[in-house]
């Protein structure tokens, strides 16, 4: 792994996993997702994960209209690199998950490693009363749902968005997935620095535990030397000591109402900027420097933030 005695923050604002009745902080209209960005930057965060719902019923949506609300305010606010999603939403084509970064051109996009069996059907247990009739079944139909990242698929998502300078955030939900990496790096279709997300925690992925996190880590320690930069995130209660074992070994952090609803133990978080605020406390306390957004560019060999399309 690259040596860096900086750690970038990247916060996930709202994804495409947990919906409107499990939390009222979730972040669903353009001006709400532009408020709780604007706000983990400044609490923090280098990067800022970027997905886009409909503002009407908050289901997951990649119409690049919707970005064109809030990214430009996001970028008129804060530095903080801006990396827009190709996961977009559980179900939706190639063309739908890449519609929004190719329009807006940003200095990094998600990128997600291999296939990946991907089951959050519990994710509403605890929901007794569903404000949309589209959350319950879009739950409940991952029990039988792959989500789909053939090579063909991860080739020609990187080919299309590096031919306008983009880097990426290769996501891993296991550790096949590096080899995954590993592979289009052998075909010099994609060029270092790497910047390796895990992924834990997920059903159908790697389980989150530390174990796994350090056997990810010397994996692409052995396959990509100091070729990479290693960040983690986790799935729910998990989200906080996995994303602090990866500072500690050396790596980055990604949190974010995406990746859990939870600032603490039966608490809710109230703003993606808590979360923020809170895993900077950690690292400080840890005497680990946080990246700033130039810092993190650095690192990451972005085009910067006047190279892109809003």
């Amino acid at each position: 792994m690259k040596q860096s005695n900086k750690v970038i923050i990247t916060c996930a604002v709202t994804g495409s996993i947990h919906t409107p009745s499990m939390s009222d902080a979730l972040p669903i209209t353009p001006d709400q997702i532009a408020e709780q960005a604007i706000a983990a930057a400044e609490a923090g965060a280098a990067m800022l994960h970027l997905h886009a719902r409909n503002p009407e019923t908050g289901q997951p949506d990649q119409n690049p209209e919707l970005f064109k609300q809030f990214l430009p305010r996001i970028k008129q606010s804060t530095d903080a690199i801006i990396n827009i999603t190709t996961g977009g939403g559980l179900g939706m084509s190639l063309d739908d998950r890449l519609a929004a970064a190719k329009w807006a051109q940003p200095e990094i996009a998600s990128m997600n490693m291999g296939s990946v069996n991907f089951n959050i059907s519990a994710a509403g247990a605890k929901i007794d009363q569903w404000q949309h009739d589209w959350e319950k079944p879009y739950l409940d139909m991952t029990k039988d749902f792959i989500l789909s990242n053939t090579f063909a698929q991860i080739e020609r998502g990187i080919s299309e968005l590096s031919a306008q300078g983009t880097r990426f955030e290769f996501e891993c939900y296991d550790i096949a997935h590096l080899y995954n990496l590993a592979h289009f790096a052998d075909r010099k279709i994609i060029e270092p620095p790497f910047f390796i997300q895990g992924v834990f925690g997920i059903l159908g992925g790697i389980g989150a535990e530390p174990e796994n996190l350090m056997h990810m880590k010397s994996t692409a320690d052995r396959l990509f030397g100091n070729d990479y930069h290693f960040s983690a995130l986790a799935a729910g209660r998990h989200q906080m000591s996995m994303v602090t074992l990866s500072a500690l070994l050396g790596g980055s952090v990604r949190v974010g109402l995406e990746d859990s609803l939870y600032a603490g133990k039966g608490k809710l978080a109230a703003s993606n900027a808590e979360q923020v605020a809170k895993i900077r406390r950690i690292l400080e306390e840890l005497s680990l420097e946080i990246a700033t957004p130039q810092e993190a560019r650095e690192m990451m060999a972005t085009k910067g933030a006047d190279q892109v399309a809003f």
